[in-house]
């Protein structure tokens, strides 16, 4: 093989309540056959939900898409076959059982990988707002949350100083 593929995310069909056997039977497989070269991750997006009966909230995790598991793969025959025959998995989503890739866009919705920004600027400096509809106003960062991908930038605005959310990415070093 000449060329390195890259791993894409693909969505697995499971029967339902069979996610997270599918995902460590899976997982199982993989390592016992080395392949995790070809199948690197295996993901069952998961939210956490609030629920409040009698005056009691209890938290617990659910499951954004029963009956289905993510998969970051390469795909060849080898990993296909692996893949298509842990028992509980119906196959691929795609047209015919071929898998298609999700788009960068989807995986960043499903917050399926952590993409990490590397900021160049810190609380106190002065930045500016390089794309939105605050384009070209300069201020001093407030907070910086790397985990959210959020920064508080204090912009003075119409004589006052006013705390503006905005995305890691969308500011950069005045």
């Amino acid at each position: 093989m000449a060329e390195k593929q890259e791993a894409k995310w693909y969505v697995i069909h499971t029967y339902s309540g069979y996610e997270n056997k599918v995902a460590s039977d899976l997982a199982t497989m993989v390592e016992s056959r080395g392949m995790q070269d070809l199948i690197q991750d295996i993901n069952i997006p998961m939210e956490t939900v609030s629920e409040t009966k009698d005056g009691v909230t209890k938290e617990y995790e659910r499951k954004i898409f029963p009956g289905y598991v993510l998969v970051k793969m390469i795909v060849t025959d080898d990993s296909w076959y692996v893949v298509r025959n842990i028992r509980g998995c119906t196959g691929f989503v795609g047209p015919g059982s071929k898998p298609v890739p999700l788009a960068e866009e989807e995986v960043a919705k499903f917050g399926v990988e952590k993409h990490s920004v590397e900021v160049g600027y810190k609380e106190g400096d002065t930045v500016k707002i390089i794309s939105g509809p605050l384009e070209g106003y300069s201020g001093v960062v407030k907070s910086v949350d790397a985990e959210e991908n959020s920064v508080c930038v204090i912009l003075s605005m119409f004589g006052r100083e006013t705390p503006v959310e905005l995305e890691l990415d969308q500011i950069s070093l005045d």
